[in-house]
């Protein structure tokens, strides 16, 4: 369970970066139902570090907090600047036990130093992608993913990819109905793949001459029962199904398939953890259609079944609810 986070932050450390995670992690919400972290901000030897905005950070603690936390967290760090010992060794000790251990933007340089990313799929900014290969061969780089976990490990691309990073292990810990519940009080995207691209090459202007799809893929979210095919949804576009295709992976960086399928996966989960509906039931509203489609596509997405990920995380926030643990 998710209960203490510890933030290390370096010199020169990003601030907005280091804000991301306090802003999840470290704001006290528990009076609204949100659970409560024992939050701290690390640095080596306790004592003050600047940002790379230029103001000093007066930190919490030193690396003690990292030896119990259930999330050690690296915001952006200032890349081949030289990592401390005793950072690196906290960092595999955290990993050794399973904690959680989460990058933002640059920090997966130093999860790289720890040796933490040898033979894991991993990701940073798009910008460091190459360098980050390049520093570290072992490392499986996923160069332009949002997020990517793999195992305990969790690393992000630039700045508010960070928020998605942290948002998915909070969904993962907490259930979606409270990740979405956050995204809607800190007035962010409730949810966004980790696979999704990290830019875009061609948005789509909103003008007559190119209309966003956001109309459809609004009705399309209040629609997913339904078997919709590319053509079904081109003509709801008043588009040619080529066209349609195109833009669609220019204004989501996704494909028509993987998107719908990501949004029933979100609208399985949700019915999973607040109805009673069986597990066929789920399948048919999600727009599976049977329940050994939904149990495939959880497999291959969650690395779980519907009746595992439902043990898991009923009734969970309930008992996260409270005052932050000692």
């Amino acid at each position: 369970m998710l209960r203490n986070v510890a933030v290390i932050a370096l010199d020169n450390v990003a601030a907005f970066e280091l804000g991301v995670l306090c802003e999840v992690f470290g704001t006290d919400r528990t009076a609204d139902g949100f659970p409560g972290y024992r939050f701290d901000i690390c640095t080596v030897d306790g004592g003050p570090v600047r940002t790379a905005s230029g103001f000093g950070l007066v930190p919490h603690a030193d690396l003690g907090p990292t030896t119990d936390a259930d999330l050690v967290a690296v915001p952006a760090h200032s890349i081949g600047a030289p990592v401390p010992d005793a950072v690196l060794a906290a960092l595999r000790r955290a990993d050794a036990r399973g904690a959680y251990v989460l990058s933002v933007c640059s920090g997966a340089f130093v999860l790289g130093a720890a040796g933490l990313l040898d033979g894991r799929e991993c990701t940073t900014h798009w910008r460091h992608a190459d360098e980050l290969e390049e520093m570290f061969p072992l490392a499986r780089v996923r160069c332009n993913s949002l997020y990517v976990q793999d195992g305990n490990l969790l690393t992000s691309a630039g700045t508010a990819a960070g928020i998605d990073a942290s948002l998915h292990l909070v969904r993962q810990e907490h259930g979606s109905a409270l990740a979405t519940k956050l995204a809607r009080r800190m007035v962010v995207p409730p949810h966004r793949d980790g696979g999704q691209a990290q830019y875009i090459e061609a948005p789509m202007p909103r003008t007559p001459a190119a209309p966003t799809l956001e109309p459809v893929l609004s009705w399309l979210v209040s629609h997913l029962d339904q078997q919709l095919t590319v053509d079904d949804l081109a003509g709801r576009a008043h588009m040619a199904p080529r066209t349609f295709a195109r833009r669609f992976r220019a204004e989501t960086g996704t494909t028509p398939h993987d998107w719908i399928t990501n949004q029933r996966i979100l609208l399985a989960r949700r019915l999973l953890e607040e109805t009673e509906l069986g597990v066929e039931a789920v399948a048919a509203r999600a727009g599976f259609g049977d329940a050994a489609t939904l149990r495939h596509h959880f497999a291959r997405r969650l690395g779980a079944t519907p009746q595992a990920y439902r043990a898991t995380f009923r009734d969970r926030v309930p008992q996260d609810a409270g005052s932050p643990p000692g």
